[in-house]
């Protein structure tokens, strides 16, 4: 095998380990926003904390789905 196919290997395994990475992330931010909307249902005083620790949340997961975007890029 020459360099040229190496490489496209190699561009190609990045690609679907990043799109494997993106299914947590994906499944952690379904999972936040929907005891999100429960909870804010069943306090509908509490709506803004809750929405403030959402937002926390999402930021900490979207940091995961750019650190394996990175990697894929890295490795």
């Amino acid at each position: 095998m020459d360099i040229i196919t190496l490489a496209e290997v190699a561009g190609n395994l990045s690609v679907i380990g990043y799109g494997l990475g993106a299914i947590g992330p994906g499944i952690g931010l379904g999972i936040l926003f929907g005891k999100a909307m429960e909870s804010t249902a069943r306090q509908p005083e509490m709506s803004g904390k809750i929405q403030t620790i959402m937002f926390i949340g999402l930021a900490l997961i979207e940091l995961l789905a750019l650190i394996g975007f990175v990697a894929a890029l890295i490795l």
